[in-house]
């Protein structure tokens, strides 16, 4: 698996950012993820402005200065959107996917996110896609968390409502056994 790095572009979906915004921990991310460039799409950033109704803290995600726009607007970026859509699907929650895997193929990046289904249509199509535990993985393998923390972050996570694929005691156990990160 690839090293997220400063030559390396991250494309978030909403789940990430949502819940790492509900744990209010969205400046954790941030800090983990400096030095490298992340950007999120408009599609995504509806289903985000959607859920502020809901859920006003998740404005965070919206005023986020270190989580750029990827551009879906040429007749080239609007086709390879197309083109995830018909992979993906073309439901309105699908559509936030469809938006992130275009963006990343455009940017030759990584798209994160934790919808298993829309992993595995990513992977199959060969795009580079990981969740939120890779992302706390290579955190701890470059020093920047350490197992504790990042387990406690996964326990926050879960805590809005996030489902992952380890609680925080099995986050360790569980990055091992699948060679995460």
């Amino acid at each position: 698996m690839s090293e997220a790095g400063p030559d390396r572009v991250l494309v978030f979906d909403a789940m990430c950012l949502v819940h790492f915004t509900l744990a209010e921990r969205l400046d954790v991310l941030r800090d983990l993820l400096t030095g490298i460039t992340c950007l999120t799409t408009h599609v995504v950033r509806e289903e985000v402005r959607a859920g502020c109704k809901r859920h006003p803290i998740l404005e965070a995600v919206l005023d986020a200065d270190w989580l750029g726009l990827a551009k879906l607007d040429s007749l080239h970026e609007i086709r390879c959107f197309a083109k995830w859509v018909r992979r993906v699907g073309s439901s309105e929650r699908d559509l936030g996917e469809a938006s992130v895997f275009s963006a990343a193929e455009l940017a030759g990046g990584m798209a994160i996110t934790d919808d298993q289904a829309a992993v595995a249509v990513g992977r199959a199509h060969g795009l580079e896609v990981h969740g939120t535990v890779w992302l706390l993985a290579c955190a701890v393998r470059t020093g920047k968390l350490n197992e504790v923390a990042a387990g406690n972050i996964v326990d926050g996570l879960r805590e809005t409502g996030m489902r992952l694929p380890c609680t925080g005691a099995s986050f360790g156990g569980f990055v091992r056994r699948n060679g995460v990160g």
